[in-house]
């Protein structure tokens, strides 16, 4: 097989300029990589910028080389078709079917998975033009990328910045790896908290665990590429917001008890993939703790955190949500993960083996995916985003 053809559509927003990093990544990681800016986006980087970083030809109008016919070879031919940025007007052509440039007659004619990942000031990307325009998008099999909040234009802050280059790369790669046009999870609402709950003892330590947040980034960005639109809870993870979704920073467990109960109101899917705590200590101490000489130090009362799992399980928000926990053990794995799946009550239990140097901080992971049906998928060691993959598959098979 050769390289997968990929074509990176920029329209005209001061974003353009992102571009440039999206299409090293893609080169680098071995597409062949086709540039079609409109002219508007020739106005914040050159055609040779792109032909450069390309090593292809790049035009803007169905009238160059028409003995080829470039307006409909282009997107006949392609993987994949990445629109970054995606200004409103693009959008709106896309939704509407326009095509008057060499890029949105290849979007007419593309047959392969198309990704928009959008740039403009908030007002723009609220505006019920814009949704309505997004939705019709999602609802034909594209999937639009929920834009990042941030620094805009000038002194604007808000939704609408276009999330960072290396992530809309991700999202990229796992829909090139799918294969497929219709993301399975477009249309739906997905809840997944990821990372530690820590639980403070004083202004300086804290009660935590060694979770960091990988698997629970790795399922996010997965859905996200399946076209869901993703909420995610993270607890202490450092890491880098996943493309597209709407991330909500929490700290300990009864903050991400709050979070994970308002989002799933409206959810399809809730995927508790944090490792919370069971206990935090009964009380707080409000100067830090000092070691005094020839003392013990004194007992540390501890008290235990709600289960946020058991309660989203046994009080669904809406008809047919799918919840999905995670166990984590270190001895007689399958028979606690049993065990905690009866007692959590929720449609499946991704059980997996940890401990100082498995699964917590690692890049791979290995599990058994048990369904209250009485199921078990083994998923063999490996990336971290094949058992994201693997509970995808499960829970979407739940919700048909």
């Amino acid at each position: 097989m050769g390289k997968p053809k990929v074509v990176l559509g920029v329209s005209g927003g001061i974003a353009a300029y992102k571009a440039c990093e999206l299409l090293r990544r893609l080169t680098e990681s071995g597409h062949d990589v086709r540039v079609v800016p409109t002219a508007s986006a020739l106005h914040f980087v050159g055609a040779a910028t792109w032909s450069a970083l390309s090593g292809k030809p790049v035009s803007t109008e169905v009238w160059d080389d028409v003995h080829e016919v470039p307006h409909v070879r282009i997107g006949q031919h392609a993987d994949l078709v990445v629109v970054a940025p995606a200004t409103a007007d693009m959008l709106a052509k896309a939704a509407h079917g326009l095509a008057d440039d060499l890029l949105t007659n290849t979007l007419l004619t593309a047959r392969c998975p198309v990704v928009f990942a959008p740039a403009m000031h908030t007002e723009m990307w609220e505006h019920p033009a814009t949704q309505e325009n997004v939705a019709t998008l999602r609802r034909r099999g594209a999937v639009v990328i929920e834009p990042a909040v941030g620094r805009l234009t000038g002194v604007d802050t808000g939704k609408g910045r276009l999330p960072d280059p290396t992530e809309i790369f991700e999202i990229c790669r796992r829909v090139l790896a799918r294969g497929v046009r219709e993301p399975d999870l477009a249309g739906r609402h997905v809840v997944v908290s990821a990372g530690g709950t820590r639980e403070p003892l004083d202004p300086v330590r804290f009660l935590g665990n060694r979770s960091s947040g990988k698997q629970g980034y790795a399922l996010a960005r997965t859905a996200a590429a399946r076209g869901a639109r993703v909420t995610l809870i993270a607890a202490n993870t450092g890491l880098p917001d996943p493309a597209g979704v709407d991330v909500i920073p929490v700290g300990t467990a009864v903050q991400l008890r709050e979070a994970a109960l308002k989002a799933a109101a409206d959810a399809d899917v809730v995927v508790m993939a944090a490792a919370v705590a069971d206990f935090r200590p009964a009380v707080y101490a409000l100067g830090k703790i000092k070691k005094k000489d020839g003392q013990e130090p004194e007992p540390i009362t501890l008290v235990r955190n709600p289960d946020i799992l058991a309660e989203l399980s046994a009080d669904r928000a809406r008809p047919g949500q799918v919840v999905v926990g995670f166990a984590a053990e270190t001895d007689d794995v399958l028979v606690n993960g049993r065990a905690k799946l009866a007692r959590k009550g929720c449609d499946l239990l991704v059980v997996n083996e940890v401990g100082e140097a498995k699964t917590f901080g690692t890049e791979e992971n290995e599990a058994v995916v048990l369904g209250a049906d009485g199921s078990e998928t083994p998923v063999p060691y490996g990336p971290k985003e094949a058992l994201a993959e693997t509970v995808w598959d499960l829970v979407v098979r739940r919700l048909a």
